[in-house]
């Protein structure tokens, strides 16, 4: 508790930072574009027609209301995916600066996963233009999406803390979760129901696949109108701690040694 405590502390001494951090990364992503911001509404716009004229006539039968469900998880995939990515140069993109001053060096992590949730935020504007287009009932239950995304956000800052310490020590680790991140994306349901899926892999998908839990959860919101089930909503918050526990172990345990390979 005490040691909590701490790292609590630490992180206020240093919100500032943090603050700054995350303004730079938004601010370096959308430097010079002409529309900036609005990309994070458009990026998502774009992809969904191109996925909803490949993959509805393929895999519409059946889903109700094709293009919120197909926007609605790759939303939530894809902030996992980015986030994660970026933490995870965190540290050796900010080698120079661990060299020359002392900085809680997680601060780097947090604030590329912090940025990407500011970015996912407002790509949630095209699932709302989205919903309006195709008639989509706004409920009640769309108030409870911050949980969502709290959820994700510490799953994310846990997957984060672990992938940025490794690939300090092993470079191929960026290609290694490269090839995993591809194959994530077509064992997660984002676009086919997971109905078509054999019992088997349907099974292992819905027991150990984390993305599973939080697209589920988001869809039940935007889509069904209704509140995940418990089994979804306990689960989504038991992957997000046990991967938050295991980043924190490994970044702490190696976070030392990170001079010596930067």
């Amino acid at each position: 508790m005490n040691l909590m405590m701490e790292r609590l502390n630490t992180l206020f001494r240093y919100k500032d930072l943090l603050r700054e951090l995350v303004v730079r990364d938004l601010k370096l992503k959308y430097r010079r574009s002409f529309l900036g911001y609005l990309w994070s509404i458009l990026n998502p716009l774009l992809i969904m027609l191109v996925m909803v004229a490949v993959f509805s006539h393929m895999f519409r039968a059946g889903i109700e209301n094709f293009p919120v469900y197909l926007l609605s998880g790759q939303a939530v995939f894809d902030f996992i995916r980015n986030s994660t990515t970026m933490a995870m140069y965190s540290v050796l993109d900010n080698g120079a600066l661990i060299k020359k001053i002392y900085v809680p060096k997680y601060i780097f992590t947090l604030s590329k996963i912090t940025s990407t949730m500011v970015d996912f935020v407002f790509s949630l504007g095209a699932l709302v233009l989205v919903m309006i287009v195709t008639r989509s009932a706004f409920t009640p239950y769309l108030l409870a999406t911050p949980i969502l995304v709290i959820q994700v956000y510490i799953f994310a800052c846990g997957m984060g803390f672990f992938l940025s310490a490794a690939n300090v020590f092993f470079r191929d680790i960026q290609y290694i979760y490269g090839a995993f991140l591809v194959a994530w994306q077509y064992i997660t349901p984002l676009f086919y129901p997971i109905d078509l899926l054999p019992q088997w892999l349907r099974s292992i998908v819905e027991w150990i696949n984390p993305a599973w839990y939080y697209v589920e959860h988001f869809r039940d919101l935007v889509l069904y109108g209704c509140f995940p089930t418990m089994r979804v909503f306990v689960g989504g918050w038991i992957w997000a701690f046990i991967m938050l526990v295991l980043g924190l172990f490994v970044f702490k345990k190696t976070q030392d040694k990170f001079i010596l390979y930067l």
